[in-house]
């Protein structure tokens, strides 16, 4: 028997008096959503008893709306992987991911990835949902990543990211010698035309935004801390090639092979923003990984 996401309110008087479609949308339920609570297996009750959306709230009552199960899409089967989760309830999911592990299933990469060990570990705790990766890291770069327990609460992070209210925080390796210990990179970033893969800094491309901090400066490279302003796909990567530093290990966008690190040097070190139901602000870290750690002492 698998659980159902569902939210409970008790209305207060400033909301008496509005039918629960519009008290929904103001809770920012879409929809989309809304629609598939009325066709697809949800409900929707008013102190236990079933109502329909135009029902009149009134001060007191008890609302409490049940979402359909989720069903996992046919390319993420579950698998039983080893999961590092930094936090856990109801509502979302913290994990810390290694490199070498692949957010979603590609075509390369069927199985082991992220989605297919959160599948199992859904399964295995009987979790009607699928996996929202709300944060996604590349195959080969390390760190933490937000995945949200169901889709109203993805569509709830998606807003707050358009808002710039989920905060990112990565450290990188950086070819070279930054000259200057902070700075801003603003350049547009679209996907190469000779490739599926590879994005390049182009006038037709997406507006990007990149903050950067030096942390320490080595003979061979520079260690940075950079933060998102946007969140364009490989843009730490895209952006540090462009001013001339590329990340070591980074041989998609030029960066030096390091004969210790089998991958790019970057890692998602810290994620901060706010719950969306408790309010609560939340802030997360992970230390750097061993490999990327080993730089700092190898070099």
């Amino acid at each position: 028997m698998t659980s159902r996401f569902n939210l409970k309110w008790c209305i207060k008087e400033q909301n008496a008096g509005l039918q629960i479609k519009d008290f929904l949308k103001n809770e920012d339920i879409s929809r989309t959503a809304l629609t598939d609570i009325k066709f697809k297996g949800g409900s929707i009750r008013i102190n236990g008893e079933d109502v329909n959306v135009r029902y009149v709230l009134q001060t007191g009552d008890e609302l409490m709306v049940a979402f359909p199960p989720e069903i996992p899409s046919e390319g993420a089967k579950g698998e039983e992987l080893p999961l590092t989760i930094l936090f856990e309830d109801e509502f979302l999911l913290v994990v810390n991911k290694p490199p070498e592990m692949n957010t979603i299933p590609s075509r390369e990469h069927p199985s082991g990835s992220l989605a297919n060990a959160l599948v199992g570990y859904y399964q295995r705790q009987g979790l009607g949902a699928a996996p929202h990766i709300v944060t996604r890291l590349d195959r080969n770069t390390s760190g933490i990543v937000l995945v949200a327990k169901h889709r109203h609460v993805h569509h709830l992070f998606s807003i707050m990211q358009r808002k710039r209210k989920v905060e990112r925080t990565y450290e990188a390796f950086a070819s070279g010698n930054i000259a200057d210990s902070s700075g801003t990179i603003t350049a547009p970033i679209g996907r190469k035309d000779s490739s599926i893969i590879e994005r390049e800094v182009r006038e037709d491309g997406q507006y990007a935004c990149t903050h950067y901090h030096v942390l320490e400066r080595f003979p061979s490279f520079t260690h940075v801390e950079l933060n998102l302003g946007t969140g364009r796909t490989h843009q730490i990567r895209v952006h540090m090639a462009f001013i001339g530093h590329p990340l070591i290990g980074d041989d998609l966008y030029g960066g030096p092979i390091n004969r210790k690190l089998n991958r790019q040097a970057l890692h998602c070190k810290k994620l901060k923003f706010e719950h969306p139901f408790t309010g609560e602000e939340m802030c997360f870290t992970a230390p750097l990984p061993d490999d990327l750690f080993q730089l700092l002492e190898a070099d």
